[in-house]
């Protein structure tokens, strides 16, 4: 009884905290004490997620489903597998830490600031753990509504601006998604579950349409390049706890979305676009972090390094091996402990310089050890130091991308050497550099509120960094599955049908000729078993390598 509603109460816990914060009085110290223990209970209760957790069976786990509008065939269900799970326990635990992290820095509208962030976590959250495709466009647009009025509201001088484009953005990407969602209703049997929507089979024109549909949303929402431009201008707007919860939670519902939707949904158009994929993932992987390299404003160097390191995720997620996409999964939870701490420390330093520049918070070896200290931990976890969690995770996507292809794993590796790159000369202006900064401005180290904020993120770079199995081990029986049940595809990657989908023939034209220069696929799909028979597997590794 209490493990099937566990995830009802991690939902609706935040959603009652909310409600109580709007009724109660408005005084600013009970609102903050008030949020903080609703979140840390939400992160209390999550924990059985973690202990509870199958890893031997890749079957939803925690289920619930009660019919909400029967007419329709649209029922409240949720449940979590192991690619889920992990994204569960990252939201509730970066919640409290953003609550700590607002505990000064947000004075004005502190009621309706504190009921954004706990309404925010229950929508993040519901996303995670949909398993009813009405649902989980609910939660969906449900999250953008308080990150909209977080920037907004409480964001720096250019917040319209900022705000605007990142809900145009997301919007342009939400629609398309939403007629997505209703074909894949009317063609699957005019039902909205995902696991029963996942076993259908589908025409290579309908996969093309829906995985192009999906494909706006979530890259959109990573953002993978060319759509990434809406993301620097709302981290730098948005107080320091909007970044937080943007980068370590909300980027990541565009790759779970991949994994959750396009994969099994629309196997043989994922097959298909691979190469266009893996293409803007290795663009966003050397754009951003060369973007990041000619920062002068540190919060939007941080924010550059995202576009870079979500390039990782999805290069994993679109290789199709399990090494791949294991790292993927790994790498989007370390994405959000390690950046996320580097925007918590971004918020810490300009509470105190009242400047972004990296120019202004130089020479800050001698004043803030503490801070100088913590800062060169995630900024080495950042570029993927051994020891810490995102080499494990970066190691995980490049051996999967190069048993997929040599030529995009030796592109990547060339992001991770500029990764290095501008996250140690940053280090170096910031703690040795000349300061530029007034002479009344004095920098104090950090306090105790402080501290116990990065705490935890700092045990998950270590304890991720030396001991990464119990993570790998509570995904690794869902990827092996999502693997399997994609299918691979031996020789050319191909969909019978697909280029008549892209490229229809004239009337009185041939498929031949419609089709001639711009070949996609010609090749049957076949099952992840059948892939290793002979004679599929007659092709040379290197042969099979090159087709991507």
């Amino acid at each position: 009884m209490y493990e099937s509603n566990l995830l009802n109460f991690i939902i609706l816990l935040p959603l009652l905290g909310a409600a109580i914060i709007g009724l109660a009085p408005r005084n600013d110290g009970w609102t903050r004490w008030i949020t903080l223990a609703f979140t840390v209970l939400v992160f209390v209760v999550s924990l059985p997620l973690w202990y509870l957790f199958d890893t031997s069976s890749h079957e939803m786990q925690f289920v619930t489903r009660v019919p909400w509008i029967p007419a329709f065939n649209i029922n409240y269900a949720v449940g979590v597998d192991g690619i889920s799970v992990l994204l569960v326990l990252l939201t509730t635990l970066i919640t409290p830490l953003c609550v700590f992290c607002s505990w000064k820095a947000i004075d004005t509208r502190v009621k309706e600031y504190m009921m954004a962030i706990l309404i925010m976590e229950a929508a993040l959250i519901g996303v995670f753990v949909a398993l009813d495709l009405f649902l989980f466009f609910v939660f969906w647009e449900a999250e953008l509504i308080p990150m909209f009025l977080i920037i907004g509201i409480w964001g720096g001088q250019r917040r319209i601006y900022a705000t605007l484009k990142f809900f145009l953005y997301t919007m342009a990407g939400s629609l398309p998604m939403l007629v997505a969602i209703l074909a894949l209703y009317f063609t699957g049997g005019e039902t909205f579950d995902i696991q029963q929507l996942a076993q259908g089979s589908y025409s290579s024109t309908f996969q093309f349409w829906v995985f192009w549909a999906f494909f706006l949303a979530f890259a959109i929402k990573v953002p993978m390049f060319p759509f990434h431009t809406w993301l620097p201008d709302a981290h730098v707007e948005a107080p320091t706890a909007g970044s937080v919860m943007l980068a370590s939670v909300m980027l990541k519902l565009g790759t779970y979305g991949f994994l959750r939707f396009s994969l099994p949904i629309t196997p043989d158009a994922s097959h298909a676009f691979a190469p266009v994929i893996l293409i803007l993932s290795l663009i966003a992987i050397i754009w951003g972090s060369y973007m990041a390299l000619v920062q002068t404003d540190l919060k939007k160097l941080v924010a550059y390094s995202s576009v870079g390191h979500m390039g990782f995720v999805t290069l994993g997620i679109f290789v199709f091996n399990s090494e791949g996409i294991e790292g993927a999964i790994l790498q989007m939870v370390n994405h959000g402990i390690t950046t996320g701490a580097l925007f918590l420390m971004v918020g810490m330093i300009y509470e105190r310089t009242h400047s972004r520049l990296i120019s202004d918070c130089g020479g800050l070896r001698m004043t803030v050890p503490i801070y100088v200290t913590l800062l060169a931990i995630f900024s080495f976890a950042s570029f993927g130091l051994p020891g810490t969690n995102s080499f494990v995770g970066e190691f995980l996507v490049l051996v999967g991308t190069f048993n997929s292809n040599l030529l995009a794993g030796a592109i990547a590796i060339g992001g991770v050497v500029l990764t290095v790159a501008y996250m140690l000369w940053m280090l170096q202006r910031v703690v040795w550099g000349e300061s530029t900064r007034k002479d009344d401005v004095v920098v104090t180290d950090l306090n105790g509120r402080e501290i116990a904020t990065l705490m935890p993120l700092l045990v998950l770079v270590f304890w991720i960094g030396f001991n990464p199995e119990p993570f790998l081990a509570r995904m690794r029986v869902s990827v092996e599955h999502l693997v399997s049940e994609v299918s691979s595809v031996s020789g050319v990657k191909n969909i019978e049908g697909l280029n008549d989908a892209v490229f229809p023939p004239l009337p009185g034209q041939s498929h031949q000729h419609a089709v001639a220069g711009a070949n996609i696929a010609t090749v049957n799909r076949i099952s992840a078993a059948d892939s290793c028979r002979a004679p599929p597997c007659q092709t040379s590794n290197w042969d099979r390598k090159q087709t991507l």
